[in-house]
């Protein structure tokens, strides 16, 4: 007599077979719509990320731009060093002091003494980094502040160079 052999296969089920199906795994309502949700959730998570890097680059690009010099607004400009904790410091303070103003009031515009452009525009008025030139709303130089400050000091100084 000949043994049988043991199938993995449950008993009562022909090999190959799926419960309750009658061809390829078809996907049922509920997960459909649970991977829809995700999806749709992903894509906004990856869209919103997309519009902030956007605006982030193109504020920057609009921080960095020294033609705004004289157009029309006072202007602030920081002589910058991006590496330079000092430069740094002084740019949290100067960005906090301009929040006393309101929008459109005083532009501020950095001079990055690593790319040529803020080389020689630093070099122009003789000074380096960890400095701030004010500047009229036609463009006329009205002062320079060295060295580190504190927001209240800066906000005065503005101030003067601000139209009431």
């Amino acid at each position: 007599m000949k043994k049988r052999k043991k199938s993995n296969q449950p008993t009562g089920r022909k090999a190959g077979s799926t419960r309750g199906s009658a061809g390829p795994k078809a996907i049922g309502r509920r997960k459909f719509l649970g991977i829809s949700r995700n999806g749709a959730i992903g894509l906004l998570a990856v869209g919103g990320i997309g519009f902030l890097l956007v605006q982030h680059v193109e504020g920057s690009m609009r921080e960095h731009d020294l033609s705004r010099i004289g157009n029309g607004t006072p202007t602030v400009v920081q002589i910058h060093d991006p590496q330079c904790s000092r430069c740094l410091a002084l740019q949290r303070q100067t960005r906090n002091a301009l929040k006393q103003f309101d929008e459109g009031e005083i532009d501020y515009v950095i001079a990055n003494i690593r790319s040529a452009e803020g080389r020689d525009f630093a070099a122009r008025f003789g000074v380096q980094h960890v400095t701030l030139l004010l500047f009229d709303a036609d463009g006329a130089h009205q002062g320079t502040l060295r060295g580190q400050r504190q927001s209240r000091e800066l906000a005065v100084a503005f101030r003067r160079i601000a139209p009431r």
